[in-house]
């Protein structure tokens, strides 16, 4: 076999049966190219999570369907063993074949335990591995090492200085790898049996991304000082400078040449922030000056140029994993909030390779989510993919003990790169201020109706298809998710219209000792949005503002201080966009937008589709089947051709990523 997915796929051939149950406790389903595959077969899957829920979706998108004499091979899939296939409904066991799967088949010799925490996008090298390596029967701790060595190439027992910890964990966290707890727990227990790493916050900097490039932060200056002062070569005693939030040695190589190659860019993409110095001057004619402020604007250009540069090389494909888009997507914004600062003009040649760039990411992004998007809705909530992954991600946080509380904070409207302007605001007024950085999926069509609402009652619009075209039943489908997760609605609480004025209202809520859970809708960026007249750019100055007043802190600050675990997300971004034209549909289009249009019947979406030819019909993907989505074409706007506008509701990677952020304060 070519790969582990070979012996999955192969029970898999079209036609041999209507329905499928598969007992799939390590959830290799619901793995993004197992997934692909069997959908490119014709089949469709469908997760058993609760009797009500799987019977609404069977009835009426499979059985009705056999009833009039319909093929299709549906697929039910249990993410439990084997044994447990019996609580399955009746009439699928009399009709359905059977068939389980599990890690402990696909890696025999490999400590079950350990394979299964690992990222299922991590099985491919790990496959590799067993085959090129034929382990015999491996216990825990050489499972633990087997895989750091094989998958995420460490390997403890070579690291012997500084720069060979340094090295390993810049490698990882710049990549962003997720490596489970356990195999963290190894790594660290090995180089504690070592000497020479008895400072070094290994507990801290080895798991927390954060935490490392705040920990490198803090060691710049230090260092910079010691190169201004010394030869590096030569032999010094550490200082021991007063008040690192980070404990360990102050001295850290960055001039060694398997650090050096990361340091460009880990200022380019603002994992690291320059700083002042005295000898800016005498370094600005070494490597050094990639991280030492200087000049404003220059420092600017050269950070634009090195993220256009990063990002024309990277762009995705069609095989890319998720994740894949999710990192690129972080940086490119990283980019547009460069880009669109209005401190200073860019010159034209800049904003030309900015949407040659963009043109190229929108021909990528199309293709891909033609083929992937769908396996998104099913895969697992941790870490969460799209936003109704969210509500089941912190129900984990929450059921986990009984003083947990979580509050989610869905910024209407909110892109990427206006997040990171709110960010910066935010940071500036409140220093203590963590952010744990991550985003997810938005819903296509990107409208708040749809988004939105999904990400309140945790599940796919086709599950609300009677409140699809408004969102008046947030707070029910809310209070819904969190009563079947065994809250009381005592304990949950909801509240929109926020961004200005007071937080009385919020105050009320938190107040209460019984809230457990808060669901809260700022809307002030979606009508920013809507009113907009200046573009992008005009968008983000007066985010900024917005920002800057006092409204976002006091927030988090009165969700902190009342013990809430606290994350904001968006329900979607937004484009600038051009008028392509307005259709001439009458009344038959149940929503009429600037960046999507819907119709109750391919017929009439086929009717204007011939109008505008570049426009997609997206598939009702986890929408009910009368729900069709007609998106604009890239960048333009269903409006007159004269008109400019900041919209929402295409597939764009600006309005389909969305920021995922958990807010913390350092002293807690």
């Amino acid at each position: 076999m070519n790969n582990w997915r070979d012996q999955i796929l192969r029970e898999f051939a079209p036609h041999v049966a209507r329905l499928t149950l598969v007992a799939d406790p390590d959830g290799l389903l619901l793995e993004e190219g197992v997934l692909a595959d069997i959908r490119e077969r014709g089949f469709e899957l469908v997760p058993f999570e609760d009797h009500v829920t799987f019977r609404y979706a069977y009835e009426s998108g499979f059985r009705s369907r056999w009833d009039q004499g319909d093929q299709t091979d549906l697929v039910v899939v249990l993410r439990s063993a084997e044994s447990d296939l019996g609580c399955l409904p009746y009439d699928l066991l009399q009709t359905g074949r059977t068939l389980s799967f599990n890690l402990g088949e696909i890696f025999p010799n490999l400590s079950y335990p350990i394979v299964t925490a690992l990222d299922r996008g991590d099985l491919d090298a790990l496959y590799e591995a067993q085959k090129r390596h034929v382990p015999g029967v491996l216990g825990d701790n050489a499972t633990k090492e087997f895989v750091l060595r094989h998958v995420f190439e460490i390997a403890p027992e070579l690291i012997r200085k500084p720069s060979d910890l340094l090295r390993a964990l810049l490698r990882r966290h710049y990549r962003e790898q997720r490596i489970p707890a356990l195999l963290d727990k190894r790594f660290i227990q090995v180089l504690r049996q070592q000497s020479g790493f008895e400072e070094w916050p290994l507990e801290t900097i080895t798991p927390d991304r954060e935490a490392f490039f705040a920990f490198l932060q803090e060691r710049w200056p230090i260092f910079l000082n010691r190169s201004a002062t010394q030869d590096t070569t030569s032999v010094h005693e550490d200082e021991k400078p007063y008040g690192l939030t980070y404990p360990g040695p102050s001295n850290l190589p960055f001039d060694h040449d398997d650090i050096r190659v990361y340091i460009d860019n880990l200022f380019v993409e603002g994992l690291l922030e320059t700083v002042s110095h005295d000898q800016a001057e005498s370094f600005s004619r070494t490597w050094l000056a990639i991280g030492i402020r200087t000049n404003e604007r220059a420092d600017r250009g050269r950070r634009v140029e090195g993220l256009l540069n990063t990002l024309a090389s990277d762009i995705p494909n069609e095989e890319t994993r998720y994740d894949g888009w999710l990192q690129f997507a972080k940086t490119w914004a990283g980019l547009m909030a460069l880009v669109l600062d209005t401190n200073e003009a860019l010159p034209e040649s800049v904003h030309q390779k900015m949407r040659a760039l963009q043109s190229q990411i929108d021909a990528a992004l199309v293709p891909w989510l033609t083929k992937r998007y769908a396996g998104l809705i099913n895969l697992p909530p941790v870490p969460p993919v799209m936003l109704h992954h969210i509500p089941r991600f912190l129900a984990r946080h929450v059921n986990d003990a009984r003083h947990h509380k979580a509050a989610f904070v869905v910024v209407d409207g909110l892109a990427l790169d206006q997040w990171i302007v709110i960010r910066k605001e935010i940071a500036r007024l409140r220093p203590n201020y963590r952010f744990r950085e991550n985003a997810v999926f938005a819903w296509i069509p990107t409208i708040t109706s749809v988004s939105r609402q999904a990400a309140f009652a945790g599940k796919p619009p086709i599950y609300f298809p009677n409140s699809i075209h408004a969102t008046d039943k947030e707070p029910v489908l809310w209070t819904q998710f969190w009563i079947d997760q065994g809250l009381t609605e005592q304990e949950v609480a909801y509240a929109k219209g926020l961004g200005n004025g007071t937080l009385e209202r919020v105050e009320e809520i938190v107040a209460r000792p019984k809230t457990r859970v808060v669901g809260l809708v700022v809307d002030k960026v979606d009508k920013i949005m809507h009113g907009m007249e200046l573009g992008a750019a005009g968008m983000h100055n007066q985010v900024r503002q917005w920002a800057s007043g006092p409204f976002m802190t006091q927030l988090f600050d009165l969700l902190l201080e009342n013990g809430f675990c606290a994350y904001l997300s968006s329900d979607h971004g937004n484009i600038e966009a051009s008028g392509c034209g307005r259709p001439a549909e009458g009344a038959v289009a149940d929503l009429r937008g600037e960046r999507a249009r819907i119709y109750p019947d391919s017929l009439l979406r086929g009717r204007i589709k011939e109008r505008f030819p570049d426009a997609l019909e997206w598939p009702p993907i986890g929408l009910p089947e009368d729900y069709l989505p007609l998106l604009a074409p890239p960048r333009a706007a269903f409006v007159r051709k004269t008109e400019n506008l900041v919209g929402h509701g295409g597939a764009t990677l600006e309005e389909l990523i969305v920021p995922l952020v958990q807010i913390e304060r350092r002293d807690t």
